[in-house]
């Protein structure tokens, strides 16, 4: 791949990445999109990254579908498609990891502990890879964007991290690849999270902004909700990750039993939820 980036390099030409687990959907398209509008070329990378699993998450199980996602990507007008394998990512005696303090300790860096050094370790690997001179993520996933923006900082890396809009579905659920797990009374109850943010998103253009305020009206709305169980509801600094703040951030997760699916979101308080 890096040597197709450097020869599109040396013809005058801007690469955009997109970086992908695969299961695509009209949020990653979106990513696409944009990238388009603002690269002469564009590369997406399909890789699930198994170090950003925890033991007890859903490493093996995540959905995986290469012919339907590479066909999505031409359809949407990729240039190329970078899909390495763990050997390759890794390889044997592989060490190396990417650590990135503050931003990436509280909220998903302390429920999942190692997610965000698995996160930084395979953007800079996948920034070496392809050496783009843009990427682009989705707001859906804040605190990694977060965690993303401060390596290449504290890195002085020169990629440009865009960030794109969440896309939702009609009753505001985030579009994500773990949907695909929900039953339909699961699917129902998931709008517990977009219902909540609305609520939390009212109360803050009434006026309100005690922390402790919004961060009940965020935990009111989930508790409610019967097949839903909290890890965690904040609000937060969009770019500490700890309160106080006007982004709302949760993590949820639905269903009951050993297969619960455990979905995160979040907004900006100090604008509409959109619909």
């Amino acid at each position: 791949m890096l040597e197709a980036s450097r020869r599109w390099r040396r013809d005058g030409l801007g690469i955009g990445l997109v970086p992908t687990m695969g299961a695509l959907h009209a949020g990653h398209l979106s990513l696409v999109d944009d990238a388009r509008r603002h690269n002469d070329v564009v590369i997406a990378s399909i890789f699930v990254n198994p170090i950003q699993f925890g033991p007890n998450e859903d490493f093996a199980r995540y959905p995986r579908d290469l012919e339907s996602d590479a066909d999505l990507l031409r359809r949407a007008g990729i240039d190329a498609i970078y899909r390495p394998s763990v050997e390759v990512m890794y390889p044997p005696g592989s060490s190396t990891r990417v650590h990135v303090s503050g931003v990436a300790d509280p909220l998903e860096g302390a429920a999942r502990p190692g997610h965000f050094e698995g996160v930084a370790t395979v953007v800079n690997k996948l920034f070496a890879a392809v050496e783009p001179d843009r990427a682009y993520f989705g707001q859906k996933d804040a605190q990694q964007v977060a965690v993303v923006k401060r390596m290449t900082r504290d890195l002085d890396s020169p990629v440009e991290i865009c960030v794109c809009p969440t896309v939702r579905e009609a009753d505001g659920l985030a579009l994500s690849s773990r949907n695909a797990y929900l039953s339909p009374d699961e699917r129902a109850a998931a709008v517990c999270l977009s219902s909540a943010m609305r609520l939390a998103a009212e109360a803050y253009a009434s006026g309100e902004r005690r922390p402790a305020e919004l961060r009940k009206v965020l935990w009111d709305r989930l508790q409610a909700e019967a097949l839903a169980s909290v890890d965690y509801a904040e609000v937060v600094d969009p770019e500490t990750f700890r309160s106080p703040g006007s982004l709302a951030v949760l993590a949820v997760s639905i269903g009951k039993g050993a297969k619960k699916t455990r979905l995160i979101d979040n907004h900006d308080l100090t604008r509409p939820f959109p619909g």
